[in-house]
């Protein structure tokens, strides 16, 4: 479920975001800023079966959305991308299966529609299973394949799943009115103060004064934006297992981040942002989640035909 505090005192709960269409869960998730390193095993070659040995149709094949720990066949119900949402089911080797569901061997393009069914699977998977989730659009031809990536790919796997155990993303996004805190700043330093009262009362040209007073506002803004953050990411600290930095959207946000948090400390965790959003009343905090570990999972794969 997700949740936004919007000012201090106030916790709004809304329903998740949808991930967006052009950020896939296995593309690199910039910079991690702290916590204990997760695992980021990378797959350099995946032998796929050749032609020949193919006896399924070739126009139909299998959407795959994520990796889970489980040596019996499931079934999730109709949830599968498509017009007519086709069933959810797994793939097996030994004690690790693929959820997939069949589709035409198309492009699937990046809808709305289509990324909520994607992440609508997810969650739906994740309520009793750790997953490993896999890029939007990632399509096999037969269960073959399947079966080939899950064994040449088996250890790798098998590590993520280990390490993800009981674990869930949050997502995590800070605001902040820009224009109220030039004006704190304003008031709170001397020098930019008398460079801006210079600037007022001045006939002639200001050129040099409105260029010294732009660099100390943005040198200002950028320490306090740098404190803030530090001092967020110091608070999660204690309830997170780990954490990544991403690049913050806009003007207006400061922190865009993703922790992984084990399941026992998600309360703790859901009360600690409450917290710190009362603690500062004027940014405004914005979270998500619980999600699939998108940020803390990076399996590259490298498919090659065998022939």
């Amino acid at each position: 479920m997700g949740k936004s505090v919007k000012k201090p005192g106030k916790v709004a709960r809304t329903g998740k975001s949808a991930p967006s269409a052009t950020r896939k869960p296995d593309s690199a998730r910039r910079t991690a800023t702290t916590g204990e390193e997760t695992s980021r095993r990378k797959l350099e070659r995946v032998r796929v079966p050749s032609p020949s040995a193919r006896r399924e149709d070739s126009t139909e094949g299998r959407y795959v959305y994520c990796v889970i720990r489980s040596d019996e066949p499931l079934s999730f119900g109709p949830l599968g991308l498509g017009p007519e949402p086709s069933e959810v089911h797994t793939i097996h080797h030994r004690d690790i299966a693929a959820v997939v569901s069949k589709t035409p061997i198309v492009v699937q393009d990046p809808t709305r529609e289509n990324v909520l069914r994607h992440q609508q699977v997810n969650e739906t998977v994740m309520q009793k299973h750790t997953v490993i989730p896999m890029s939007f659009g990632t399509v096999f031809k037969t269960n073959d394949d399947i079966i080939e990536l899950l064994r040449s790919a088996y250890d790798a796997f098998s590590d993520v799943l280990n390490k993800m155990q009981g674990k869930f993303e949050f997502g995590l996004k800070v605001l902040w009115d820009r224009d109220h805190i030039v004006r704190e700043i304003e008031e709170e330093d001397e020098d930019i103060r008398r460079l801006k009262s210079e600037i007022s009362s001045q006939k002639g040209s200001t050129y040099f004064a409105r260029m010294q007073y732009g660099r100390l506002i943005d040198a200002a803004l950028q320490a306090r934006s740098e404190r803030y953050v530090a001092e967020i990411f110091d608070a999660l600290r204690s309830v997170s297992v780990a954490s990544r930095s991403n690049k913050p959207i806009g003007d207006k946000m400061i922190m865009n981040a993703a922790f992984l948090v084990s399941r026992e400390m998600e309360q703790a965790f859901d009360g600690r942002v409450k917290q710190i959003g009362q603690q500062y009343d004027k940014l405004t905090f914005k979270y998500t989640g619980p999600w699939p570990p998108y940020n803390f999972v990076n399996i590259r794969l490298k498919l090659e035909r065998a022939h």
